[in-house]
């Protein structure tokens, strides 16, 4: 276990990606987009340096053969993840972290759609908060800042007092760009390459409370 706060972090509220973040799914779509990338002789680590943390149909927009529907692709790959679930679990102290904070200050923001993010949440055992913006509920998905603007707003509060954790770099940029205080979960990105930023391997790593102001100090 290891992390880089500069400071304890001050917030009125805490904005979630959910895979990488939350639980450990990349296993998962390293599967389903190896699998396609192998049916159209694509090379698949070059889908996957982009892929994790964005929307599956902007993923396949770029990715898509000339010949093919990109809405047909993009929907049997949703059809193979939400039926892979081996090995989704929960990232170490994410359950307990998430049981501290008040239900009213916290949401999700992930590019899956409802019915993937119902699924794997259920399988890593974490209960879906209050609010929650999916792939279905902006038009432009991360690194674009929509989403994270938009639970912030459903929240009740502005993006600039609220911290998102991250772990790939178009939530990262998204959360930046929304004006947020950005944590970068280390399950994707190697912590030497995360520079000055603030960084957690897993949630065992850190501490949240909420003061007599009712700031949440993250530390």
């Amino acid at each position: 276990m290891a992390k880089h706060l500069k400071t304890p972090i001050r917030a009125k509220a805490l904005l979630f990606d959910m895979d990488g973040t939350l639980l450990l799914s990349h296993a998962v779509v390293d599967r389903v987009w190896r699998r396609w990338a192998n049916r159209h002789g694509l090379d698949a680590d070059v889908i996957l340096k982009d892929a994790h943390g964005r929307r599956l149909i902007d993923t396949m927009r770029e990715v898509c053969p000339p010949g093919l529907s990109v809405e047909e692709e993009a929907a049997r790959l949703d059809l193979e993840e939400r039926e892979d679930t081996d090995g989704i679990v929960a990232i170490g102290g994410a359950l307990e972290f998430l049981r501290a904070l008040p239900a009213d200050r916290w949401a999700i923001v992930t590019s899956a759609d409802a019915r993937l993010a119902a699924i794997r949440l259920g399988a890593a055992g974490i209960s879906m908060p209050p609010v929650r913006i999916t792939a279905e509920d902006v038009k432009s998905g991360k690194p674009d800042p929509e989403g994270y603007r938009e639970g912030a707003r459903r929240l009740g509060f502005d993006p600039t007092d609220c911290v998102v954790f991250e772990d790939a770099p178009a939530g990262i940029a998204a959360g930046h760009a929304a004006g947020a205080e950005v944590v970068v979960v280390a399950s994707l990105l190697k912590p030497q390459a995360l520079g000055d930023a603030h960084w957690i391997t897993d949630y065992r790593d850190v501490s949240v409370r909420m003061d007599d102001e009712g700031w949440l100090i993250i530390e």
